[in-house]
């Protein structure tokens, strides 16, 4: 998996997903990390149902940063056994 999808191509799929103009779902975006960005400052967890959650702990000398993610996500890479869902 060497391709990656950065943020202004996921907002023009968005927008077309959506049939909405790239500026507007470009703000929401925007606004969007900048509030999970703000969450995990302040040590809060974020969870985003049917894809993972996301948060920070305290470690020995910083902080880590966690990913746990959903059982759909885990199915669509085989970690998953339990997902009956739509991949």
């Amino acid at each position: 998996m060497a391709e990656r999808v950065d943020k202004p191509e996921l907002v023009d799929r968005v927008a077309r997903r959506l049939d909405r103009d790239g500026e507007t779902v470009g703000e929401i975006v925007e606004g969007f990390l900048e509030e999970v960005y703000e969450a995990l400052k302040r040590g809060e967890g974020v969870s985003l149902r049917g894809f993972g959650s996301f948060y920070v702990r305290a470690g020995r000398d910083s902080w880590v940063f966690k990913f746990n993610p959903s059982r759909r996500l885990r199915a669509l890479f085989g970690w998953s056994s339990t997902y009956r869902g739509p991949l």
